[in-house]
């Protein structure tokens, strides 16, 4: 009788801001891992998605949107992506739909060369556009790199997803899965409670007030009836945003409470009481010391 043989890859997901990479990596887990949302720069650190199907464990590496930075948190940001485009067993290049190269994709194909890594170019939101199209978008990118394959996907609807499973398995190599296999990812469910809030005030607030904003989780406990107290800090970058966040008479922090509580209750499979309090701290985006706080830290 055979022996199953254990095979482990380790797979970057890049590409522009917005392009999908979250969706991806928590389409292809089968849970939400990651939070998403229509704004750009939504991911902020280098997020761990693990995917086991049967001898095969695929580790993804779900990166923040590569972009122009404008505060030191985006030059870390931007840190992670070059960072995680190497030493890995291949690259997902993650693109939209539309028949021209931009700068970052340019960047990040620039990179995957320097570093001479297997690519998969995998176009995206393939929902939104004629199927003759995307033969302008592999043609134009065809004609910039050799990509080991070009998956056309849908992350939002799933289509293509079983194309691109079967193809990252190709660059899984013998030897030891690198996590339990039960295991979906690295994040503590603290960081991913305050990553909901997070994604929570992405989704009321408007402009650029939830890019100011960072959480952190001070309470994290749970009583014998298994009902969990979590109580989470809200900070922002100027008084005038503490009062939107808060709203007329609590009503925003409250809605925004809500929407997150029912996430955390879904992921957590767990009752949840939560708290959240709104403090400023001024210009954090800009401070080495804050984003270590924050855990903004390579």
């Amino acid at each position: 009788m055979k022996e199953n043989t254990a095979k482990a890859a380790m797979i970057t997901v890049c590409g522009r801001p917005n392009v999908g990479k979250s969706t991806l990596t928590n389409a292809l887990v089968g849970e939400k891992i990651a939070i998403v949302s229509n704004k750009p720069q939504t991911t902020r650190s280098r997020i761990i998605g693990i995917v086991s199907r049967g001898d095969t464990q695929l580790v993804l590496i779900d990166t923040p949107g590569f972009h122009k930075p404008r505060t030191r948190l985006g030059d870390y940001m931007v840190n992670v992506v070059r960072e995680s485009v190497a030493d890995v067993d291949c690259v997902l290049l993650l693109v939209e739909p539309i028949a021209s190269i931009g700068p970052q994709e340019e960047a990040l194909i620039s990179r995957i060369e320097e570093q001479d890594l297997p690519a998969i170019l995998v176009i995206n939101k393939i929902d939104t556009v004629e199927k003759e199209r995307l033969l302008e978008v592999m043609a134009v990118y065809s004609a910039r790199h050799t990509f080991d394959a070009i998956i056309p996907i849908s992350a939002r609807t799933g289509e293509g997803l079983e194309d691109l499973q079967a193809e990252m398995e190709k660059y899984a190599a013998e030897g030891p899965h690198l996590f339990p296999d039960d295991m979906i990812t690295d994040q503590p469910e603290r960081v991913i409670c305050a990553e909901l809030i997070r994604e929570k005030l992405l989704l009321c607030l408007e402009k650029e007030i939830p890019h100011g904003t960072a959480v952190e989780i001070t309470k994290f406990s749970e009583r014998d009836n298994g009902l969990l107290d979590i109580e989470a800090t809200i900070f922002c970058e100027k008084d005038s945003h503490k009062g939107i966040i808060i709203g007329k008479k609590g009503a925003m922090l409250r809605k925004v409470g809500e929407l997150a509580r029912k996430d955390m209750e879904e992921f957590l499979d767990a009752r949840v009481n939560l708290q959240t309090w709104v403090k400023v701290k001024e210009s954090w985006r800009d401070s080495l010391a804050q984003l270590r706080n924050f855990g903004y830290t390579e």
